[in-house]
């Protein structure tokens, strides 16, 4: 399927708009490293909050869903609509937090936090292991993602779309800094949601589909439907909803689900212009992120079972693609060649918008941990902002041409999601707990983070090769973190806490819960807000979101019924929470 003329003038005029945009805010991003990697910590709630949700909206996404639905069902989508959970605790308990502490980046918690050399040192190796490693497998999952795309529709081969992709995205990542990045999401998410629902309309519109009645009343597809899972198979059961309810939610580490806030979230909450603004920029992103967006990308891999019901269909249907990257991925941009020309452009262009706005926020991100937690911190800490800035945007190429490397190697985005999940298991929990309870010290984080990456090498590399039977996922999750957990809360209590200076001083900036600091600071008149309004509010807050995703779901299946009896639980749930709202200061 090749673009024609048309589609090409839709792509170029997306293209120009949105570069257009970004390079309005050259020169002030290149006035200083708060402007360049916050925006000068004045951006509002709804712009910061549509950023998140257009940066997770990535090229990847769609086809992770994809793959979830055609291997497992609908009901697999749980394994990331669980961290929901993890969202909605972040939007009541640690935004304004984050948003107070007043931190560069969150790997400035760790000399905040903490106290001597080894804080120093857990954040710069930290900002290394984050901004580069991990942020290096991220983006490498999202370029996965665009060659697969680039081969289906475009025709081009898996080199010339790193090559393309990587150049065009750098350049303007590397120009415009955070304010470009944000004020162009808004564009990009706009364009992206048009062409989500664009590539279901057209999915559902094929004749051996039938449209959305004969989809879901489709027999090929009649074991996919269920939004949870059959409990006759407990391991199924176990695997898909108990464990990411019950465990993964709170004690895994995954990008733009940190327990407690991290990364690129944290970022946009520390850009915010006050504590609110943060807590209502986070509340905005968990509702679009997993109440607004999943259903066009569900509905897509639902009809594509139907039209390419194996791995073999589609090799038939594209000959000419690398045999490596045909997964049950792959069957999302195969469905985005029925899309007829014009149509096809936006599409094409909203694949472009989920790309840049995913890359351009993790080059952003992570050059931030490269130039200010480390570069700066250790390496050149009297140059003026001007050098910084541009030590940022030497390390944006950098970290592009790495990410383009890595993934050349990968083949699915299930693998990378898997590997990202098990390598920050058992971590979660420490994030969490770091901020109200004083016990917790740099060799909590340190134990935490090399026995949970080690575990991960282990399941990953090692154990097969050892001749052992493999494991599956979801038990290495669980064996993870239960190990990681026991090896870090042993490290706790055999290591000394930070001074009693640092930790007075941290209490003072942060005012959390007083509960677990009692003991060793003055707490003063404790922390603001009401422990209960907070978690009235994460409660109402995740059955809002729940609600409205199923209600949906059961419109879509016909069943208005119960679409309707959930419509009402998301309104009463919504009035409740926004009662709650004031209490939990967010009003």
């Amino acid at each position: 399927m090749q673009l024609n003329t048309l589609d090409w003038l839709v792509v170029l005029a997306y293209g120009v708009i949105v570069l257009g945009v970004g390079l309005v805010f050259v020169r002030r991003a290149g006035t200083g490293t708060t402007e360049f990697f916050l925006s000068g910590r004045r951006l509002p709630w709804w712009l910061l909050g549509t950023s998140m949700v257009a940066t997770t909206f990535s090229t990847d996404t769609p086809n992770l869903v994809t793959d979830l639905v055609r291997t497992g069902g609908v009901s697999q989508n749980w394994l990331w609509w669980a961290f929901l959970i993890t969202g909605m605790c972040t939007v009541f308990f640690y935004a304004k937090l984050w948003r107070r502490s007043g931190v560069f980046t969150d790997m400035g918690f760790y000399e905040l936090r903490y106290s001597g050399k080894p804080a120093a040192f857990l954040r710069g190796f930290r900002a290394l292991y984050l901004g580069v490693f991990f942020n290096v497998i991220i983006m490498a999952t999202v370029t996965l993602a665009a060659i697969k795309i680039g081969g289906v529709l475009l025709g081009v081969d898996k080199y010339t779309t790193v090559f393309i992709a990587g150049t065009v995205t750098v350049i303007y990542s590397a120009t415009s800094g955070l304010w470009g990045v944000v004020v162009t999401d808004m564009f990009l998410f706009a364009i992206a949601m048009m062409g989500a629902l664009a590539a279901a309309h057209f999915a559902v519109a094929q004749p051996e589909v039938g449209g959305l009645i004969g989809l879901v009343r489709n027999p090929a597809i009649a074991d996919k439907l269920s939004l949870l899972p059959d409990f006759t198979d407990w391991r199924t059961a176990t695997t898909v909803l108990i464990i990411p309810i019950a465990v993964q939610w709170w004690s895994t580490w995954y990008p733009g689900a940190e327990p407690g806030g991290g990364g690129y979230i944290a970022q946009r909450m520390l850009a915010a212009r006050d504590e609110r603004e943060s807590m209502r920029a986070t509340l905005w992103f968990n509702i679009a992120h997993y109440a607004i967006r999943p259903w066009p990308w569900i509905i897509v891999a639902l009809a594509s079972l139907i039209v390419y019901p194996t791995l073999e269909s589609i090799a038939v249907r594209f000959p000419n693609l690398d045999p490596s990257i045909i997964r049950h991925d792959l069957a999302y941009p195969a469905m985005l060649v029925f899309v007829p020309h014009g149509l096809l452009g936006l599409v094409v262009a909203s694949l472009a918008a989920a790309y840049m706005s995913t890359i351009s926020t993790h080059l952003n991100w992570g050059s931030s941990y490269v130039v200010d937690d480390f570069y700066r911190r250790f390496l050149a800490p009297d140059e003026d902002e001007r050098h910084y800035v541009m030590v940022g945007r030497m390390s944006t190429v950098v970290l592009i041409v790495l990410a383009g490397a890595v993934s050349l190697w990968l083949e699915n985005a299930l693998q990378a999601f898997q590997i990202l999940l098990q390598i920050g298991a058992g971590t979660g929990l420490i994030f969490l707990l770091r901020w109200f309870w004083w016990r917790i010290n740099v060799w909590s984080e340190v134990a935490a983070m090399c026995s949970s990456f080690l575990i991960a090498v282990y399941f990953q590399f090692a154990h097969e090769a050892l001749g052992l039977a493999p494991v599956h996922p979801s038990l290495q999750l669980v064996i993870g973190v239960a190990a990681t957990t026991v090896v870090w809360l042993v490290v706790t209590m055999l290591t000394p806490p930070a001074e009693r200076a640092t930790l007075q001083r941290f209490y003072d900036k942060i005012r959390p819960f007083g509960r677990g600091w009692h003991d060793v600071v003055d707490t003063g008149t404790g922390a603001d807000g009401s422990l209960a309004a907070g978690l009235m509010g994460w409660f109402l807050g995740c059955v809002v979101v729940y609600a409205a995703l199923f209600g949906t779901g059961f419109v879509i299946y016909g069943n208005l019924r119960l679409g309707a009896l959930f419509g009402v639980v998301t309104v009463a749930a919504a009035i409740g929470l926004f009662r709650v709202l004031p209490k939990a200061g967010l009003g």
